[in-house]
């Protein structure tokens, strides 16, 4: 696709709003040089007219950092949840398919509502607390060998694609999903966040918990960070299991 007058096809899943009907909408969009599926959508942003010459309005999807770092342009690209700023127009496959992720609500759009999973991670408190003693100096150590597996959890940017790609992950379940879990590995392997991982644990026991997972490991494959998430899960399980015997004994 060197050439400048190449045009690249894309058919793009559209909604008004959450109640409305999904509908295609196709668009030719000129080629340039080193392009992503963002820039395609800049494209039609400026010049919102599609395949058939009729003028239409602009898509609506979601994107800030354009570096693969805030997951906030996560859609379903050709079939895969991904990101949008990182996938390059030519190494995908042509007409290329856009959709929203399926697992969230539709806001309009390519634009989804990612509640669910931020509602997840307050229910398993991801982070680490703080509460105002926190100018005391340098808090414990994390040992180097924990580190380097927990640096690889760390990467999460909260994008949602495992979420979308994980079966268990749906309107009629209350599954919390892989992202979630793996982030209650990383924050009780740290010293401090540590001192919460009873709690953590607990929600992981209730509903949606992480019994509700049914390793499917859809999850692992799609992740853009190529995050252990099945290693977390079944570390997990033997943390929840451990929890149970010391919660039945006293």
């Amino acid at each position: 696709m060197a050439g400048t007058d190449k045009k690249i096809h894309i058919i793009i899943t559209r909604q008004v709003d959450s109640q409305s009907a999904p509908y295609t909408e196709e668009f030719m969009v000129p080629y340039r040089a080193n392009m992503n599926v963002i820039s395609a959508l800049m494209e039609i942003q400026k010049n919102p007219v599609n395949a058939k010459g009729e003028q239409t309005t602009p898509v609506i999807w979601e994107s800030v950092c354009l570096e693969e770092v805030c997951g906030a342009c996560s859609m379903v690209i050709n079939g895969k949840p991904r990101q949008a700023c990182s996938s390059l127009i030519a190494q995908l496959e042509h007409p290329i398919r856009l959709s929203p992720l399926s697992t969230f609500p539709i806001i309009r759009d390519l634009a989804v509502d990612r509640s669910r999973m931020f509602d997840a991670l307050k229910k398993v408190k991801a982070w680490v607390p703080i509460d105002g003693t926190y100018d005391l100096g340098p808090g414990p150590r994390m040992p180097e060998k924990t580190r380097q597996w927990a640096y690889e959890l760390s990467k999460c940017m909260t994008c949602g694609c495992c979420l979308d790609a994980c079966p268990n992950v749906n309107e009629n379940s209350r599954f919390i999903g892989p992202a979630p879990l793996s982030q209650v590995r990383l924050f009780n392997a740290h010293p401090t966040g540590e001192m919460h991982k009873e709690e953590r644990l607990a929600a992981l026991m209730g509903e949606g918990g992480i019994t509700s997972c049914g390793n499917s490991q859809n999850c692992v494959v799609v992740c853009p960070k190529g995050i252990p998430l099945t290693t977390s899960i079944a570390a997990l399980n033997r943390q929840v299991t451990l929890q149970s015997f010391k919660n039945f004994f006293g």
